[in-house]
């Protein structure tokens, strides 16, 4: 994990945040142990934060892993909410529904084994939040396939927005500056890898998007939240 904010700054942003529970403080431990990529206490308040401030009730997660970012999502929704939680690998949806429930969550998760892109399919919306966090080069589609259920005032959240092991910062930063200063399209050299691809193809969909206003914020590996104005 690439974190974009200093260690000294991420344990200011920490401090002043909320403070981890007994299983997520379990959950932070299993990722530096197994050396799992997660979203960190830093982006995990804040989505804990975003839930509150747009008042979901229904959250879909593209890639959910052990549920670490579930886990913050379900401690703001109501007793009636739904969050639904994808993962191609059963182990870790396994982990995530015995972290789930010794947070007291199990009775608002949903469990979806298999591909996100197709589980997306088989949910009516509205979802107030979605949160992208699975392959780079599937960001778009998956944008497009919750795009039709975020009602106005309903946000999607990509991860992994600026930074994220082999995304070329350098490269991403070139392509949003040059777009930008209204060069032309955005492009990218041809030998950027698959993953900055995907999230520079990502940031010009959302943000040529006209119903949403989006921000990239620098916490954890950098966010984008989107919010569906209209």
């Amino acid at each position: 994990m690439t974190d974009v904010l200093s260690e000294e700054m991420a344990r200011f942003v920490r401090a002043v945040g909320p403070e981890p529970d007994e299983t997520l403080r379990e959950m932070d431990e299993y990722a530096d142990s197994a050396d799992f990529p997660h979203v960190g206490p830093e982006v995990g308040g804040f989505l804990r934060f975003l839930a509150r401030v747009v008042g979901a009730e229904r959250v879909f997660e593209f890639g959910s892993g052990y549920g670490y970012s579930a886990y913050w999502f379900a401690d703001a929704l109501p007793e009636t909410g739904e969050i639904v939680l994808t993962e191609v690998d059963e182990d870790e949806l396994e982990l995530a529904r015995e972290y789930m429930a010794a947070g007291g969550y199990d009775d608002r998760a949903r469990y979806e084994l298999g591909d996100a892109l197709e589980t997306i399919e088989e949910y009516a919306g509205p979802f107030d939040v979605a949160l992208i966090d699975h392959q780079k080069h599937r960001y778009v589609d998956a944008f497009e396939a919750v795009r039709p259920k975020i009602p106005v005032g309903g946000v999607v959240v990509a991860d992994n927005a600026i930074t994220a092991g082999p995304i070329e910062f350098e490269t991403l930063l070139e392509v949003v500056e040059r777009e930008a200063e209204r060069e032309g399209e955005w492009t990218i050299p041809d030998s950027a890898n698959e993953h900055t691809r995907g999230i520079a193809a990502y940031l010009e969909r959302v943000t040529g998007d006209r119903a949403f206003e989006t921000v990239v914020l620098p916490l954890g590996e950098g966010i984008a939240v989107s919010y569906r104005a209209e």
